[in-house]
């Protein structure tokens, strides 16, 4: 069973014109949603960050995943997806270290701007392997 979008998630989707960003968005969004035990949560900081976060039901962090919509230029947004780092690999090398970074604690950021298919199947290859160590 898939789940429903945050209204405000949905609100903000809505008045996002159409391009490539919001389509990836929306495709790792889809993705999320289509796990039956991940709640989603959204949180607008507009001209900051729009972020999607996941949280697998029974995990002990804060979250899973953190979809962030970069907002400091609206007219070209880009993604930043977020994971604790012990919860993923990185075998490419692609992502970020972010020491303390993620609510306190490390992390690997991932960049899309505008990002390609292959970009796209690793980001969502972290977001499965975050998925299986979430509760793991």
């Amino acid at each position: 069973m898939t789940q429903t979008y945050p209204q405000e998630m949905n609100e903000f989707v809505n008045q996002w014109p159409d391009e490539d960003m919001k389509d990836t968005f929306l495709l790792l969004a889809q993705q999320l949603a289509g796990y039956p035990d991940v709640d989603l949560e959204f949180k607008a900081r507009p001209g900051v960050t729009y972020s999607l976060r996941g949280k697998r039901q029974g995990q002990s962090r804060e979250l899973m995943v953190m979809i962030d919509v970069i907002d400091d230029n609206p007219e070209a947004r880009w993604l930043s997806v977020c994971f604790f780092a012990e919860m993923i690999t990185d075998p490419k090398e692609e992502g970020d270290i972010v020491p303390e970074g993620l609510l306190g604690h490390d992390g690997y950021c991932f960049d899309l701007i505008p990002s390609d298919q292959e970009d796209l199947d690793y980001v969502a290859q972290r977001i499965q392997e975050a998925y299986t160590a979430a509760i793991s």
